[in-house]
């Protein structure tokens, strides 16, 4: 392929970790790549970042600047026979003096056996491993290999790196963009940190021959919009949702807004979203606002049968509400104590007093003597024993001094003060 047939991507791509954008953590003083470039001394290392954040780059840029052999493969494509001959060509390399960085792409696509065939090289040092991944190491790749590697972690680029790939690109191509100001700034904010959809882009802009300067609308319309990323069922996918979670916790409502419209203009599915917020209801809400899970019910409801896009404005209603809640988890510790102490006592059975007792034997045994009818009594408490007969009383659920819970609190102190004064404890 010559070097006009080759994307324009591939022909800008930096030589030299110096020419690399973006990835200061990494790449500036005292940062990991940094280090092993000014020592002259590469070991293992994973890649993880977004997709066009620069992970091939930087391997190729390392290989460069360290002057090694550099042997790229995908674990899509690839597999443990295309391992070994990588690996007899880095030994040959090795016997005359050369290293070798093996470098393998979304190495996450390799499964335990395949990952587990590459240790004994890098244990041995017949080759540098490289592997670059868009998901969570942790998740995806062996312990046995993740503890031979360093995880370099990459993030998207930012506004102002991609700004400077179009200046970098306008300089390379010999063109001007056919863009206003505002239109390079909004082109800059559409790629989403994705250097090789900006080049890709700016490639078919060049090639467009545009009449006239296109502004923010007009580059709308005149390419496709990358969508946001997100991935439904892996990592990214639980980032949000704990976005939108960790949000409303902090009564965080427009940040909640925010991170809701993120899942569901990615295409997550509104019914996983309905079921995160009627849980948040229960578990963080609770009692300092009961209406709160009535609202989310309904909301689920309402999407259920009106569906997109009149049904996302019950999503929306849902979101803020809960944003702007009081929050309690005193149910949820009640929840917990209570399951825990059960779990302990084993099979107590409940006092005599509080049983029924619908047949002669079991009333002679005791059953229900000494029940007292509350509705009955003038304060409409008695202060009976509920709990086993061998157990003491425990406080499990303890209401704040926060919305509704305020008068349940009120409520429950009347009840045990009764109880005190009838020496009831």
């Amino acid at each position: 392929m010559t070097a006009e047939t080759r994307p324009l991507a591939d022909q800008m791509r930096p030589n030299t970790i110096d020419e690399i954008v973006g990835q200061r953590l990494l790449l500036g003083e005292n940062g990991l790549i940094r280090k092993m470039v000014d020592n002259n001394k590469l070991s293992n290392l994973i890649l993880w970042g977004p997709p066009g954040c620069g992970k091939t780059t930087i391997a190729r840029a390392l290989a460069n600047s360290i002057d090694m052999d550099f042997v790229p493969m995908s674990a899509v494509f690839s597999g443990t026979s295309d391992i070994k001959k990588a690996i007899d060509a880095a030994r040959m390399n090795h016997a005359i003096g050369r290293n070798t960085i093996l470098f393998i792409d979304e190495i996450h696509r390799f499964n335990k056996t395949q990952q587990d065939t590459l240790l004994p090289y890098l244990e041995d040092g017949t080759v540098v491993f490289v592997g670059a991944t868009t998901e969570n190491p942790s998740f995806n790749l062996n312990n046995a290999l993740l503890s031979r590697c360093h995880v370099g972690v990459l993030s998207a680029l930012d506004t102002d790196d991609l700004l400077i790939l179009i200046d970098r690109a306008e300089k390379f191509t010999g063109k001007k963009l056919p863009l206003t100001n505002d239109a390079r700034i909004h082109l800059a904010q559409m790629a989403d940190g994705d250097a090789r959809f900006l080049l890709n882009t700016i490639e078919y802009l060049n090639n467009a021959n545009f009449k006239q300067k296109l502004d923010s609308d007009k580059l709308d319309s005149a390419i496709q919009k990358r969508s946001p990323l997100s991935d439904k069922h892996d990592d990214e996918h639980y980032n949000l949702i704990s976005a939108v979670h960790k949000s409303l916790r902090a009564s965080d409502t427009d940040a909640a807004l925010y991170w809701t419209a993120r899942m569901m203009t990615s295409g997550q599915d509104p019914m996983y979203l309905f079921r995160r917020l009627t849980r948040f209801a229960m578990e963080d809400i609770g009692l300092a606002d009961p209406n709160a899970l009535q609202i989310a019910i309904s909301a689920w409801q309402a999407y259920e049968r009106m569906g997109s896009p009149e049904g996302d404005l019950a999503l929306t209603e849902l979101v803020i509400y809960l944003g702007t809640a009081p929050k309690s988890t005193s149910n949820y510790r009640a929840q917990s104590a209570a399951y825990a102490t059960a779990r302990q006592t084993g099979s107590l059975m409940p006092p005599k007093n509080i049983l029924n007792a619908p047949t002669k034997m079991m009333q002679n045994l005791g059953y229900g003597k000494g029940y007292i009818y509350e509705p009955d009594t003038a304060t409409g408490f008695s202060g009976q024993n509920c709990f086993p007969e061998s157990m003491q009383r425990i406080k499990f659920y303890n209401p704040i001094e926060r919305g509704f819970e305020r008068e349940i609190k009120k409520r429950v102190e009347y009840w045990d003060n009764l109880r005190q004064r009838m020496g009831k404890k």
